[in-house]
């Protein structure tokens, strides 16, 4: 099992930008950006964090990393459990 399998389905796209996560067609995490802060959660548990320069959207230049990083840390916390 690998994180890249983790598909994520953006819900909202502004203020806040917002996706669910989903592994084997099962939800597992849900992601959101607001206020500059975004936040990644695994069964209603932050799994990771961080202040973003977009506020309720991402930077162009931020995106692919915060999203990436949110998916390998929904998988960490998968594998544990």
């Amino acid at each position: 099992m690998s994180y890249e399998k983790i598909e994520l389905v953006q819900t909202c796209f502004a203020c806040p930008e917002q996706y669910d996560a989903y592994f084997e067609g099962k939800i597992v995490g849900y992601l959101r950006l607001r206020h500059g802060y975004f936040r990644a959660e695994y069964l209603g548990e932050v799994v990771y964090d961080a202040n973003t320069i977009g506020d309720g959207i991402f930077d162009s230049d931020e995106r692919e990393l915060y999203l990436s990083e949110s998916k390998r840390a929904i998988y960490e916390a998968m594998t544990k459990n």
